[in-house]
């Protein structure tokens, strides 16, 4: 999932210096799950904003919606916002659910509440790590399911780099090193055989681009 984590009070209020009313939205996908933009989050927010706004001297109106997603144009088109009352839009989305608000949004200014830090996996409770830098050139069959271009802290393809030491990576010796746990498993499904083979470089063309699927068999 997208992980994304609060901007701190101060950066918030710095982009709303202009704004006298507010619609804050929440969205109740990933960031509700990673606990930075769902509804316990918006209404935490909104009474921080206003508190803060009534210490400077300067009330604001804050009004509050989540959505389902604010990836997906139904849901966004789902928002209350009314250019006569509201000076703004405050987003607690992922980047890409800022960037649609926006875009559906033609006369509004869109602000992003939230800053988008990875795709990762629950590692418990309130723990996430990144798993996943959509590279677009996936080599998972080929690492038994474990990412060297995420997990390794050189990116290293064919590894491990001879720096590691007791399964622990020279860069950061809290790290487990990525090779190390690949060879583990490759060795634990009966596929070390694999190992021997030469990964290819990754195809990184494509990487750094605005990219975009059309799956017409799903329309």
């Amino acid at each position: 999932m997208i992980v994304a984590e609060q901007k701190p009070i101060q950066a918030i209020l710095a982009t709303l210096q202009g704004a006298d009313s507010v619609l804050l939205a929440g969205c109740r996908g990933c960031v509700t799950v990673c606990g930075a933009g769902g509804e316990k989050e918006v209404r935490v927010l909104a009474s921080l904003l206003k508190s803060a706004r009534n210490e400077q001297g300067r009330p604001i109106r804050v009004d509050t919606a989540v959505v389902e997603r604010q990836c997906e144009p139904e849901f966004v088109d789902e928002l209350p916002y009314s250019r006569d009352d509201h000076d703004a839009v405050l987003s607690m989305a992922c980047g890409a659910g800022v960037q649609l608000v926006a875009e559906r949004l033609q006369d509004a200014i869109v602000l992003p509440a939230l800053d988008t830090t990875f795709i990762g996996v629950s590692e418990g409770k309130g723990t996430w790590v990144e798993r996943c830098k959509a590279c677009g050139d996936c080599k998972l069959h080929l690492t038994a399911g474990i990412c060297p271009v995420t997990r390794c802290s050189k990116g290293l393809l064919n590894g491990p780099c001879g720096g590691s030491s007791n399964g622990a990576c020279e860069v950061d010796p809290s790290i487990p090193c990525a090779w190390q746990l690949i060879v583990d498993r490759l060795e634990r499904l009966g596929m070390l055989d694999r190992y021997e083979e030469i990964i290819m470089p990754a195809d990184w063309s494509e990487y750094g681009k605005p990219s975009s699927m059309d799956r017409g068999d799903i329309k």
